[in-house]
């Protein structure tokens, strides 16, 4: 199993951020203001980041797009920012999370 798959099963939420990532803060702070107390690995002060990153990327199928946050739920890719605010806005996060077990109420 990879760093990346082993690291994303640890909890029922993990979010692979960086530490200058201000998208990455909006997503924490979301989770967090929901309840959930996930599980942050920051890529850019581990000292395998960069590995991870590129796995992360593979996962995100390259195309340019941004590799963190990377969010994961029940240990399956949701993606970035752009999905978990939509998934928010349509109002299956909440739900998604209750199934993940991140979530009591």
């Amino acid at each position: 199993m990879d760093r990346v798959a082993r690291l994303a099963s640890e909890r029922a939420v993990v979010v692979f951020t960086a530490s200058n990532c201000s998208m990455c803060d909006v997503v924490t702070s979301l989770l967090g203001s929901l309840g959930v107390n996930a599980a942050v690995h920051e890529l850019d002060r581990d000292p395998r980041g960069r590995e991870m990153e590129r796995e992360l990327a593979r996962r995100l199928a390259g195309g340019g797009a941004p590799t963190v946050p990377a969010v994961f739920v029940g240990g399956d890719l949701v993606g970035g920012t752009n999905r978990v605010m939509a998934l928010h806005l349509a109002g299956e996060l909440v739900p998604m999370l209750r199934n993940a077990g991140a979530l009591w109420l």
